[in-house]
C-alpha cells in the first residue's frame, strides 16, 4: 500500500476517533454546567468530520449506494461474527463487566445493523418506502417504524429511543 494511502486511512481513523470523543466530552460538559466548552467540542467534532470525510474522499472510498451498502453488510457482519466475540470473551475472562456489557450491546446491534443493510440492499431500486428508524440511547439498538416497547437487547424503555429521519 502506498504511504499516502496508508497515511489517509490512519488518519481518517484518528479523525473518526477524535470525532466522537469529543461529542462525548460535549456531553459531559453540558452534564457539568459547562455550555461553552460543550459547543466548542461540538464545533470541533464537526470539524473533525469534516477532515475524515475528505480523507474518505481522497481513498475514493464512497462508492455507489449499492457498493456502500454491501461494504456497511461486510462490515458489520465482521464486527458481530470475528471481531466483538473475541473481545467479549477477553472482557469476561478479565472480570470487566464494564467492558464486557459494552462489547455485549456492540455485538448484538451490529447484527441488526447488518440485517438492515442488507434488507435495503436487497430491495435497492424496488420499494421506495420511507420511516424513520429510532436508536436506544443506551445500547444503540436501531429499529425500523417504531421503537419497541422495550428495547430487546439493554431493556431501556422505547420512549426514551431518539428518531432518526
Amino acid at each position: 500500500m502506498p504511504r499516502t494511502e496508508k497515511h489517509l486511512r490512519d488518519a481518517f481513523a484518528g479523525e473518526s476517533q477524535a470525532n466522537r470523543k469529543y461529542l462525548a466530552f460535549a456531553s459531559a460538559a453540558d452534564r457539568e454546567g459547562y455550555a461553552q466548552v460543550a459547543r466548542l467540542f461540538r464545533a470541533a467534532a464537526e470539524a473533525e468530520t469534516i477532515h475524515a470525510h475528505n480523507h474518505l474522499r481522497a481513498l475514493k472510498a464512497i462508492r455507489t449506494t449499492r457498493e456502500n451498502l454491501a461494504e456497511a453488510v461486510v462490515g458489520e457482519s465482521h464486527e458481530f461474527k470475528e471481531m466483538y466475540p473475541e473481545m467479549l470473551e477477553a472482557a469476561k475472562a478479565e472480570g470487566n463487566k464494564e467492558g464486557e456489557r459494552s462489547f455485549y450491546y456492540a455485538n448484538e446491534v451490529e447484527k441488526v445493523h447488518a440485517r438492515l443493510y442488507q434488507k435495503l440492499l436487497d430491495d435497492l431500486g424496488g420499494a421506495k418506502e420511507t420511516y424513520p428508524y429510532y436508536v436506544c440511547p443506551v445500547c444503540g439498538y436501531t429499529s425500523e417504524q417504531e421503537p419497541p416497547d422495550t428495547c430487546p437487547v439493554c431493556g431501556a424503555k422505547g420512549k426514551m429511543f431518539r428518531k432518526m429521519d
